[in-house]
């Protein structure tokens, strides 16, 4: 959904105490709607702004309403950005 590997969840889970997922029969987990939204943040700290997790985990629990506005904001800007270049290269062909 995210696109992050399973053993990344499994370390964030340990490093971000918030992110605990209810485990059903055979350990598989089940992450409700507020865990994906927080992986997105971590996702969108980690991986996009390039933070190290201790600071990532400092962000979040300091302004964690900025964080979710910002990291809308890139979603937004990104697709757009996606469609612009779409749109190019159909003009491309052209």
């Amino acid at each position: 959904m995210i696109g992050v590997e399973p053993s990344t969840l499994r370390y964030w889970e340990k490093a971000f105490p918030s992110l605990q997922p209810k485990t059903a029969g055979n350990n598989v987990r089940q992450y409700t709607k507020e865990n994906i939204e927080l992986i997105r943040l971590i996702y969108n700290l980690v991986k996009v702004r390039g933070l190290k997790l201790e600071a990532a985990r400092k962000e979040i629990s300091a302004n964690r309403g900025v964080v979710e506005k910002k990291a809308r904001a890139i979603e937004l800007l990104t697709s757009v950005r996606d469609e612009l270049q779409a749109v190019k290269a159909q003009l491309d062909e052209l």
